[in-house]
């Protein structure tokens, strides 16, 4: 998707089921009202065909209950790749919207389109999403789906109001091992939960500077001089000091926890350690005298959030995107009876594990405890993107429009998981005192039982 200006980037910064406590009738009735019958192909839009864009489309392309109605983008690039791909896979051309950054408004006013996935730069999510949802069509928004505190409530106001659903497509959740961990924590192995740990641990540099002239990135621009997320994502560093990018994360946590489904967040605090490492790779890139080494760059190298949920757990969430280290999101799920952790990938179960204080290999574990989403459909999926859990997200999406009913990661998820980073942003500039972290629920979660992962289609 093209991106703003500057200046306009500036401006526009300032799974309930039946089984749930609100019925879907109430819910959702424009959706169950209008929708087309389970066994009809589900007619999907794309707003935003870049990269990210185009490997959902892929996804979509390879789907015989699916056919793709529109596409839109702006940059003329992203069009033509994607109606390439399209067609070479034998399928008929979409109709393409692209004059302007507002012609996905033109494409919405379409009466055949059942959804739209959205994967643009992260100020338009909840414009795009909003819209969708005010059309009567389902919305599937990429990460993170708000940028502010009043965008998250804009985004559970609309799905409300509007009756129709709105699904963050956080790919982690269905990651193999996380969804083990789920099935062995519902089963009981880790006991009580107490303690959860994640993050997005990611060398960013490369992205964040870019100036599309080198595979591997190497230089010192962004901006308008940018290429692809370097042309936007870096002024978010430029202007903020917070955890930029927590759902990668937290959202599987959140299912462990049963976040909104009988638990939520209740406050949290954050801290961030000097910002150090965008500044220097601009130097070792570009030189002393680049004229982005004059950029003074807010975010902090490592973020540190700490949130207490209502139930008694504690949630730490590291961001750390602007120094060099391997790719980690660092989970780690505890409760009363054992641990485990992603990094090295090892358990400790008490009065299981062989050796008491000694860690095992989490293999076997992950063999015995696999999740029968994965047990099913690891073959389809093993060919998707980030090692399959792309194909996972998007068919929950198309199966939930297929069955005319609520989403598994939905609009309640997208917005309290978006929320942690303009709250931690507050909980820095405060000099990391505790904020309150809003219900979107209003009460629900209370009441509302877990869904993710307990359905066959999702």
């Amino acid at each position: 998707m093209q991106t703003p200006t500057r200046r306009q980037f500036i401006r526009t910064a300032a799974l309930t089921g039946a089984a749930t406590s609100v019925a879907t009738t109430s819910v959702f009735p424009a959706i169950l009202t209008g929708a087309k019958p389970a066994d009809s192909k589900v007619r999907l839009a794309f707003i935003g065909v870049g990269s990210r864009g185009r490997s959902h489309v892929e996804q979509a392309i390879y789907r015989d209950d699916v056919d793709i109605v529109a596409i839109c983008d702006p940059a003329p690039e992203a069009i033509s790749r994607t109606t390439t791909m399209i067609e070479k896979a034998g399928r008929k051309a979409p109709v393409a919207y692209s004059k302007g950054d507002e012609a996905f408004k033109d494409m919405l006013k379409r009466d055949d389109i059942d959804g739209v996935v959205i994967a643009t730069p992260w100020e338009w999510h909840v414009p795009m999403a909003v819209a969708t949802m005010n059309a009567g069509k389902y919305a599937a928004v990429e990460v993170s789906a708000t940028v502010t505190l009043k965008e998250s409530w804009d985004l559970v106001n609309a799905s409300e109001k509007s009756g129709s659903p709105c699904m963050i497509l956080e790919n982690v959740c269905y990651r193999r091992d996380v969804l083990a961990v789920l099935n062995m924590i519902r089963k009981g192995m880790f006991g009580e939960m107490t303690y959860a740990h994640c993050g997005y641990q990611h060398d960013l540099r490369n992205i964040k500077f870019n100036d599309g002239k080198s595979i591997s990135g190497i230089g010192a621009e962004f901006g308008e001089k940018g290429y692809s997320e370097a042309h936007w994502r870096t002024q978010h560093s430029v202007n903020r000091n917070g955890d930029l990018y927590p759902t990668h994360g937290l959202g599987p946590v959140a299912h462990w926890l049963d976040i909104n489904r009988g638990n939520r967040f209740m406050h949290l605090t954050s801290t961030a350690t000097k910002s150090r490492g965008l500044h220097k790779y601009v130097v070792d890139k570009g030189g002393p005298n680049h004229p982005n080494a004059k950029v003074n760059f807010k975010l902090g190298d490592v973020v540190t959030t700490v949130i207490q949920c209502a139930n008694g757990e504690n949630i730490v969430i590291i961001h750390d995107t602007n120094s060099p280290r391997p790719y980690s999101l660092g989970f780690r799920a505890q409760g009363t009876n054992g641990i485990w952790m992603d990094d090295n990938d090892m358990i400790y179960l008490e009065g299981v594990s062989p050796k008491p204080h000694n860690w095992e290999p989490f293999a076997a574990y992950q063999e015995k405890y696999d999740h029968p989403l994965w047990k099913r459909h690891a073959q389809t999926a093993e060919s998707a993107g980030h090692g399959g859990i792309d194909f996972f997200v998007l068919r929950a999406f198309i199966e939930s429009i297929k069955a005319k009913g609520p989403v598994p990661i939905d609009v309640y998820d997208a917005a309290v998981w978006s929320a942690i980073s303009p709250l931690s942003e507050q909980s820095i500039a405060g000099g990391s005192k505790p904020i309150e972290i809003p219900d979107f629920t209003r009460g629900k979660w209370k009441t509302n039982k877990p869904i993710f992962g307990l359905n066959d289609n999702y």
